[in-house]
């Protein structure tokens, strides 16, 4: 569903004589218009919200901004413009010439014929002030208007991109997206974290289930991108995940978005890992060429650093090491660990990122786990006395795990064997394919 909001204006219709007819200002973006560069002059229309207003003897400018860049479009106009109602906050459209600026630092600027205040801003009970650095904290209390500042615009826009990236990459590639259910009564991870869902008190009128079943928010689309896989071979979804997880800690959220994909017909390793690469490196590419002035801040106010090291990323190979290597390097680390590393046990997001460190900062894959650590459904290495599955997990600097992936068993009489060994038996009945 789209929303809009716009202001009603009065119709006009000419009368039997003919009329003169004016070509109708094109409506811009502040970001197109920065980048115009053929314009002679072109009478255009921008809609957006003053960032700042400074008045002269002799002219008038203002910065306007419709959240499509992190820069402001300056606009030049006559002094008799000025008025109360210019102020920051407030949204405005503005119609003139966008013309080359004569001033360092800007591409282009709007020489204002007309001026239309579309909504007043009291500056004075405004919550957010003008070239004031606001703390996150502060903002948490105006959810309305946060998205307004330099900072969360920045971060929104980079999400943006990241997410159509994400989508580019998958269509790119020949995957099908699956929109795959948000109310769902499987419990895909297994570990009771989960959201029930339940009609209001109002409106229970018994103790049945709405749906006849136990219903809970989704944990993951996994299930159901593998009954889709099963006819078009390659599937994605891209949705919002539920955890009932009580806990603080970014890596631990009640709500976020995960990508999920499903390949038919693979038969190594290596085949997932060059998906998760290539999709790392192209959403990446894409975030650092289309919204270079977000990341630029992202870079200087709220991460430092990070720029340098996705483009040290970017420019290298992403290494591999099986588990029992990575332990063998974490059993003679010189750090001490909380959690001591041994094999058979998982890695913490210490030895994660100390993992990526050794290898000098740049993503490393490591595959081959233990049998007892993983799922029934990933498949069995035949590999000895140590027991391992194909199982993948894709390691980045500052995070740790970022992908994680595996083979699927598709030998019948392993899965009765893991499930067997689990006691799962009775609880999973099929006929063979």
């Amino acid at each position: 569903m789209f929303g809009a909001r716009c202001l009603l204006r009065p119709l006009r219709s000419c009368s039997s004589a003919p009329c003169p007819k004016h070509k109708p200002p094109a409506k811009l973006r502040v970001r197109d218009a920065l980048r115009a560069q053929n314009t002679s002059g072109e009478r255009v229309k921008v809609q957006g919200w003053i960032r700042s207003v400074r008045s002269q003897k002799e002219v008038l400018f203002l910065h306007v901004n419709d959240g499509s860049s992190l820069e402001s479009l300056q606009v030049v106009a006559d002094p008799s413009f000025d008025s109360r109602e210019l102020a920051f906050g407030s949204s405005v459209e503005v119609q003139g010439q966008l013309v080359k600026s004569p001033s360092k630092g800007q591409n282009m600027e709007l020489k204002a014929e007309k001026i239309e205040v579309v909504g007043n801003c009291d500056v004075k009970t405004f919550p957010i002030k003008y070239k004031e650095r606001h703390p996150l904290e502060y903002l948490r209390r105006y959810p309305h208007l946060r998205c307004r500042t330099n900072v969360l615009g920045s971060i929104l826009r980079v999400r943006s991109e990241a997410t159509a990236a994400i989508h580019s990459f998958f269509k790119d590639n020949g995957f099908v997206h699956i929109h795959t259910p948000i109310i769902t009564s499987n419990d895909c991870e297994g570990a009771g974290e989960l959201f029930q869902v339940e009609p209001s008190s109002k409106m229970k009128v018994s103790e049945e289930n709405f749906f006849n079943v136990p219903a809970f928010l989704t944990v993951s689309g996994q299930l159901h991108l593998e009954v889709m896989s099963g006819a078009f071979t390659q599937v994605f979804t891209f949705g919002p995940t539920f955890r009932a997880e009580n806990s603080q800690s970014r890596r631990h959220l009640a709500e976020f978005y995960m990508v999920e994909a499903e390949i038919s017909f693979v038969e190594s390793l290596k085949d997932l890992m060059q998906v998760m690469e290539g999709l790392f490196k192209t959403t990446v590419m894409m975030v650092l060429s289309n919204c270079p002035e977000d990341v630029e801040l992202c870079h200087k106010f709220i991460a430092p650093g990070q720029k340098d090291r996705l483009e040290h990323m970017l420019k290298n190979n992403f290494l591999i090491m099986s588990y029992t290597e990575a332990v063998e390097i974490l059993k003679q680390a010189s750090q001490n660990f909380t959690f001591t590393p041994e094999w058979g046990t998982d890695l913490h997001t210490e030895h994660e990122k100390y993992l990526v460190k050794h290898c000098g900062n740049i993503p490393v894959f490591v595959v081959n786990y233990p049998l007892v650590l993983k799922p029934f459904y990933m498949r069995d290495n035949e590999d000895g006395p140590q027991h391992t599955v194909a199982a993948v997990d894709l390691l980045v600097p500052g995070v740790g795990e970022l992908f994680g992936g595996s083979l699927r068993e598709e030998r019948y009489h392993f899965l009765e064997q893991q499930l067997a060994r689990l006691g799962l038996t009775e609880a999973y009945q099929w006929p063979k394919a």
